[in-house]
């Protein structure tokens, strides 16, 4: 018969080592797990046999509750955790926690731990979940989040969280703040027939490669000069910069795909240490962009190719790479990676992702990653 004890009070160090101690040599550990809140320690353990009378005169000794019960059961097996869901809120708030609970527990689901990974950027607390496929979590906490107007990601279990993966990230309105295509036409001075373009793109007139093109051509005949420009007018997303130094430190490999311009990609890989990138480039005749786009175009289906592509040469399973993206062109890497990432995303992309982030901070990704804020305050 197994005997679990858990004691709760005030932490000091080395009241693990004496409650230990206190079971007596040779006696069977079958589970433990500690935690420690606001200076307030909670200490569980199961053991084979134990002399209660003796651990309940220690801890009333040193000041701590005990809860005593034996167990005629196999201790809960941890790996029957079927998911994994994560808050982000700049404020969350007790309410919104005992929402999310009511419809874990609605759906037969327990929540078996709860944690905070993050104070900053956002507020996050992840829980671990039992009973209840992610999938389905995943539909029914969907319109709470919405409502809530809080984060809610849900993952399986199943996914390996520990070491490296690959990262592949899109850029415009994800990496950086800014869509490429109209900086590029404010320098050529023709905004209004690009806008057009777009609008018949988004009402669903134009498919993207059709809507690239006739964008581009609307930049015929502007200076190369204009490309720098608007490099030097790019603005990161806030986050980016510590999401790509974080990533880089743990020895993930990171990648850019974009159906925007290698002109301006490039250069932001090489300054945020991305590995690889793949964009559309611009064709160029006597100092001036000729109004196309030199093929392939990297569109939908190209972006995805190219995530399996960079996960082969890298060596990742699929399962391993991790797609972050905003729009329908990024529907395709989205689906194909072992984590999809909607960052502020269209609605039919969030619905798609396996999670959604709608906080302004790109760096709120890492905790969707199991990277707690004290980590990414220790690689700074």
């Amino acid at each position: 018969m197994n005997t679990t004890l858990t004691f709760t009070g005030w932490d000091r160090p080395g009241i693990t080592a004496q409650l230990l101690s206190a079971l007596g040599e040779a006696i069977p550990v079958h589970d433990i797990e500690q935690l420690v809140v606001q200076g307030r320690l909670v200490l569980s353990v199961a053991v084979e046999s134990v002399n209660v009378d003796v651990v309940s005169s220690l801890a009333a000794d040193l000041g701590l509750a005990i809860d005593i019960r034996d167990e005629c059961d196999d201790v809960v097996d941890r790996r029957s955790a079927s998911a994994l869901v994560v808050l982000m809120a700049h404020q969350l708030q007790a309410s919104h926690v005992a929402l999310i609970a009511e419809q874990i527990a609605g759906l037969g689901g327990n929540i078996e731990r709860i944690v905070r990974t993050a104070d900053y950027p956002v507020t996050a607390v992840e829980m671990t979940v039992s009973s209840v496929p992610a999938s389905a979590l995943k539909q029914a906490l969907a319109p709470v989040s919405t409502r809530l107007s809080v984060d809610v990601a849900v993952q399986s279990a199943t996914i390996i969280r520990q070491g490296a993966r690959l990262v592949v990230m899109d850029v415009d309105s994800t990496l950086i703040q800014d869509e490429v295509i109209d900086l590029l036409a404010q320098e050529a001075g023709c905004q209004a027939a690009v806008a057009e373009v777009t609008e018949r793109a988004m009402a669903g007139e134009l498919d993207f490669e059709q809507s690239l093109r006739q964008r581009v051509s609307a930049l015929q005949g502007t200076p190369v000069a204009a490309i720098e420009s608007v490099r030097s007018r790019v603005r990161l997303t806030p986050g980016a910069r510590t999401l790509c130094r974080v990533l880089n430190s743990l020895g993930y490999r990171l990648a850019l795909v974009s159906g925007g311009f290698a002109e301006i990609v490039g250069p932001l890989a090489e300054e945020l240490g991305v590995h690889r990138f793949r964009a559309n480039t611009l064709e160029v005749a006597d100092g001036r962009l000729t109004g196309r786009v030199v093929p392939p175009v990297v569109d939908r289906a190209g972006k995805a190719r190219a995530l399996r592509e960079f996960a082969g040469e890298f060596g990742f399973a699929l399962s391993r790479t991790v797609a972050i993206g905003d729009g329908a062109n990024d529907l395709d890497m989205i689906e194909a990676a072992g984590l999809g990432i909607a960052f502020n995303a269209k609605p039919a992309v969030a619905a798609a992702a396996d999670a959604s982030v709608t906080a302004p901070y790109l760096d709120s990704v890492l905790y969707l990653l199991g990277i707690s804020r004290e980590q990414v305050e220790a690689l700074s």
